[in-house]
């Protein structure tokens, strides 16, 4: 059996401790003779077993002095296939190589004499080491984090892409031309299905031990 057999077989078994006792019951006494199914026996039969509603969640949440909203997001987590040892979802990996070209064209850029606009003002000038290394520094570190699937980037690279959707949205609401208009739409766009994707990985990386910190 592989590694991701032996997952999959554990994750069912967390899966059967916790489906209440009520329900387990209530699917395995056989009917009385003449009665007839309810609908909802006839849903749980249909889904085999495995149906969750509110009151399931509320009986295991009262049973176990949880949230409700903790029961859910434990359902949840059971449901996602863990990852393999040097596996690395897809997102992530575009999320490192996207992380990687922006480090490299800000140092680029920099060696190359681009101007830039400098405060509110109209004057474009050069920026100095000390505007342009930091941010490189810091896309070019998260980038070798996503590529080995670290938790911390996935993370970083997660609020990074919030702060960018903030910024072109306000930069799209104050657009004077069609060509603002639409480079912002197109950041706005690109930054959150980048969030939005990255959202199931960073549940499945998990969080790291205090010992991998």
């Amino acid at each position: 059996m592989s590694s991701r057999d032996r997952r999959r077989a554990e994750r069912r078994k967390r899966k059967g401790r916790s489906a209440p006792a009520a329900l387990e019951g209530s699917a395995a006494a056989p009917l009385e003779a003449g009665a007839s199914p309810t609908p909802a026996s006839n849903g749980a039969a249909a889904s085999g077993g495995s149906a969750e509603t509110i009151e399931d969640v509320a009986a295991e949440a009262e049973r176990r002095g949880l949230p409700r909203s903790e029961i859910r997001n434990e359902r949840a987590r059971a449901e996602l296939e863990p990852l393999e040892e040097g596996e690395r979802p897809g997102i992530v990996t575009a999320g490192a190589i996207l992380s990687a070209l922006i480090a490299a064209s800000i140092i680029g850029a920099w060696i190359a004499g681009v101007e830039v606009q400098i405060g509110d003002g109209d004057v474009e000038e050069k920026p100095n080491a000390f505007q342009v290394f930091p941010p490189a520094i810091l896309f070019a570190v998260m980038a070798a984090g996503m590529w080995r699937s670290r938790y911390w980037a996935v993370l970083g690279f997660e609020a990074i892409m919030a702060i960018i959707m903030v910024g072109s949205f306000i930069t799209l609401i104050a657009a004077t031309s069609v060509f603002q208009a639409v480079s912002a739409g197109g950041v706005l766009i690109g930054a959150a299905l980048f969030f939005w994707l990255t959202v199931k990985a960073l549940a499945r990386i998990q969080m790291p031990s205090p010992t991998d910190r």
